[in-house]
């Protein structure tokens, strides 16, 4: 559980074990993750007393990150905290080469190496042979419930407990217990605070001190743990409220670029976004942050080129940060797809999303429609791309390209074939909107390449259309499907093409791909022409249809390709935005590549 000031979120009643000389106390506060950052830990302090705290803990990480450790030493001492050790107490106190920070990744380690070997320069030997005599941990009786303090975890002092962990991999580290499992147990070492109760332990991550924790924020976090004692007839009862606090983070932002500390450390500070030491972190919290790659990790434009599709994803700008956000990157273009409708006058046989005029309908209300383009605009989205089934044969959809194009450059896939009697006039009355575009589906330069797939008939119709799209002066392009009938054909419907006006980067070629109505079609490699796709090879580009958010427009029907649904229903963009990342986390994280682009646009 994670937010804003949560309190009182979880009550539960454990049974007391033997008393000590802290029965008494029944309000502390607990923290960790100090990191030098002595303006942060005395506005902790001070609201642990005015919210009635006993007595404070320290889970350790005195230094790392901030420019002044030896300024929190008197801050612990005059408050009379308790503390621990943390990893970087262990190594400051031993003088190690590195701090033990528990990072796997090259690119992670550089980065706390940096931090590391300031702290140790700028420490006092007094400090760290203070922090040398640290117990590994601390178990008190607080009014009857057992409290078991560590820096990582039960099982290393840097392992990391993630909110994102299983209960069973939570269980793996309570059993590591030497005596037994407490009631309560409180870590730190993420940075990010939380809590959940498994079994009949509440674990409490209490986040850290030092630096946000990756929302955007300013503000640190810490825990109080209030207990009411337990009686002879009545079990104690224990509560976990994490608290945000606000603090001088300019101040201390001055302080780490007074010793010249990287700008990415103090970007941190001052934004709340983490921007180094990413890769340490599960995709399900990363996916929450602002920044989710490393900048060097990401191919470049040219690496995409080759990529079965086209649409030019644009660079990314070095904004002198190491690290980058997915969205707008050529990894996640900021392109929404809105399914408009899955009903259509065709039944091509290679169509991805199985459209019909037998398809159910699934036509998206009006409403949800202007909300979704609303979010588009608030989120960064730079273009929709409106697709089906065939949208001219949404009964509202002048209203709904009206309302996209005034907001956002966008791309209407259609097969031009519907534009007579009222929606020939539709489309006159749209041809005036300067960001409006259609897209549209030639598979030849003759009926006989185009209708083997289409239909009889698609191809003159289809060409009328285009003529008639031309004449009103809107913006054209057209993609062809690449099958075993026509693939010789492609410089002979160039030629045609370009009769009306369509030419250069307006035409392109796209494989035929082995999903919807082509699910059965042999894939390439197995003696076939369809290409076989999956998330794992694909670069995502959000898909919206009136079934919930899809990884990629050639995955959007629900009934054939449910392996590329992220999430179900009207989820928010910003939500589905982040489902995707965490996705792609995931699947780069299980091989280590990154996928390659596969554009349904043009």
């Amino acid at each position: 559980m994670r937010g804003g000031d949560m309190r009182g979120t979880l009550d539960r009643g454990v049974r007391g074990h033997a008393p000590d000389s802290l029965k008494a106390v029944l309000r502390i506060a607990a923290f960790g993750g100090v990191y030098a950052n002595p303006y942060a830990l005395t506005a902790v302090l001070a609201d642990a007393a005015a919210r009635g705290c006993e007595k404070s803990y320290c889970l350790g990480d005195l230094g790392g990150f901030g420019a002044e450790c030896d300024a929190i030493w008197p801050l612990l001492a005059r408050h009379g905290v308790r503390c621990i050790a943390g990893n970087y107490d262990v190594a400051i106190g031993r003088g190690d080469a590195d701090c033990g920070c528990g990072y796997t990744s090259e690119r992670d380690n550089h980065f706390a190496q940096v931090m590391y070997d300031h702290t140790l320069a700028s420490t006092s030997r007094e400090f760290a042979a203070w922090m040398a005599q640290l117990p590994a941990t601390e178990r008190v009786d607080l009014g009857g419930v057992d409290v078991l303090m560590v820096h990582g975890s039960p099982l290393a002092i840097n392992d990391f407990l993630w909110e994102s962990l299983s209960d069973d991999e939570l269980r793996v580290r309570l059993d590591a217990i030497d005596g037994g499992r407490p009631d309560v147990l409180l870590c730190t070492h993420t940075g990010i605070a939380w809590q959940r109760t498994v079994d009949t332990t509440l674990i409490v991550n209490v986040g850290a001190v030092g630096r946000p924790q990756n929302d955007g924020r300013t503000d640190v976090w810490y825990a109080v743990l209030e207990v009411d004692a337990a009686t002879e007839c009545t079990p104690a009862v224990v509560r976990a409220q994490l608290h945000p606090v606000a603090y001088d983070w300019r101040a201390q932002a001055a302080s780490m670029r007074a010793v010249g500390l990287p700008e990415p450390f103090v970007e941190t500070i001052e934004t709340g976004w983490w921007t180094t030491c990413l890769e340490a972190v599960p995709p399900r919290e990363r996916s929450r942050g602002r920044y989710h790659v490393y900048r060097d990790a990401m191919p470049s434009p040219a690496t995409l080129a080759d990529g079965a599709g086209w649409a030019d994803a644009p660079a990314v700008p070095h904004d002198g940060l190491p690290v980058v956000s997915l969205f707008g990157t050529p990894l996640f273009p900021a392109r929404l797809w809105i399914y408009t409708n899955f009903d259509c006058n065709l039944a091509c046989g290679y169509c991805v999303v199985a459209s019909s005029p037998a398809a159910r309908p699934r036509r998206i209300a009006a409403d949800r429609f202007c909300a979704l383009v609303d979010e588009a605009v608030a989120e960064g989205f730079t273009e929709l791309y409106l697709t089906g089934g065939e949208p001219f044969a949404h009964p509202d959809i002048e209203a709904l390209v009206r309302y996209a194009a005034q907001r956002l450059p966008t791309v209407v896939l259609t097969n031009a074939m519907l534009f007579t009697g009222r929606r020939r006039a539709v489309l006159a009355s749209l041809a005036a909107l300067p960001k409006l575009t259609l897209q549209s589906s030639v598979d030849g330069s003759s009926a006989e390449f185009h209708d083997a797939w289409r239909g009889a008939g698609s191809f003159d119709r289809a060409m009328d259309g285009l003529s008639y799209a031309r004449e009103l002066g809107l913006p054209l392009r057209v993609a062809m499907t690449q099958t075993p009938e026509n693939r010789d054909d492609v410089p002979a419907l160039r030629a045609v093409l370009e009769r009306i006006g369509i030419a250069g980067d307006a035409f392109a070629v796209r494989p035929l791909v082995a999903r919807g109505l082509a699910a059965d079609v042999a894939v390439d490699g197995d003696g076939g022409t369809a290409m076989a796709v999956s998330d794992a090879v694909m670069v995502p580009e959000l898909t919206i249809t009136t079934d919930g958010a899809h990884w990629h427009p050639v995955g959007a029907d629900r009934e054939t390709s449910p392996d590329f649904l992220v999430a179900e229903g009207d989820v928010p963009l910003a939500e589905a935005k982040r489902l995707i990342v965490q996705r792609f986390l995931e699947l780069r994280q299980a091989d280590g590549t990154l996928p390659d682009a596969f554009h349904c646009a043009i």
